[in-house]
């Protein structure tokens, strides 16, 4: 697929998808004889987990790093310290949604006063 359908399965920008491009996180499967990136599947399903991580706060390097965890961890049985990295970041990923609940939960809570208050 290129890149506009790409943009549009995801509701990521172009622009968004030609950064990860550019940074290595998603390079495109391929390119036509005119220069347009091309995509696979896969790369769909990778720029979904690549969504999934962004807003609990991962660096771009970081991100990297756990596509590859990841991605090793499906092809053969991870080593220790892979499997103690990944217990890591599943932790580190726990955390920040128990910390995005508590801000959603005092956002509602806002709301609530706010409601109130007509």
């Amino acid at each position: 697929m290129h890149i506009g359908e790409l943009a549009e399965r995801t509701s990521l920008s172009l622009r968004t998808i030609r950064h990860y491009d550019e940074v290595g996180l998603l390079p495109a499967t391929a390119r036509t004889e005119g220069g347009f990136r091309v995509y696979s599947e896969d790369d769909f399903e990778r720029l979904t987990v690549i969504k999934a991580m962004k807003p609990l706060g991962f660096s771009l390097e970081e991100m990297a790093e756990i596509l590859s965890i990841l991605r090793s961890h499906e092809g053969a049985v991870a080593g220790t310290e892979a499997a103690g990295r990944r217990a890591d970041i599943l932790e580190r990923a726990i955390h920040q949604r128990a910390k995005m609940a508590r801000n959603l939960a005092q956002a509602d809570e806002f709301i609530q006063t706010l409601s109130r208050s007509t």
